[in-house]
């Protein structure tokens, strides 16, 4: 697992989006993006669901969080 993207994850639940993310990161978001679903593939889980609204976590997500 890598520990970055778990950050990155963690930085977007606070934020409360994944562009807010980004910007508290310093960091393009199709980056985040990218990493967040690379973690997601690695997990083998979704972690968000994504909406032209934002995302918010899935109870996979949740328990990661917590």
């Amino acid at each position: 697992m890598d520990l970055n993207a778990v950050r990155m994850f963690v930085a977007a639940v606070q934020a409360g989006s994944l562009s807010a993310a980004a910007d508290r990161l310093d960091m393009a978001l199709p980056t985040l993006s990218r990493r967040i679903r690379e973690l997601e593939a690695g997990l083998n889980v979704r972690l968000f669901e994504r909406s032209a609204r934002g995302v918010r976590l899935t109870d996979a997500g949740t328990r990661l969080y917590e």
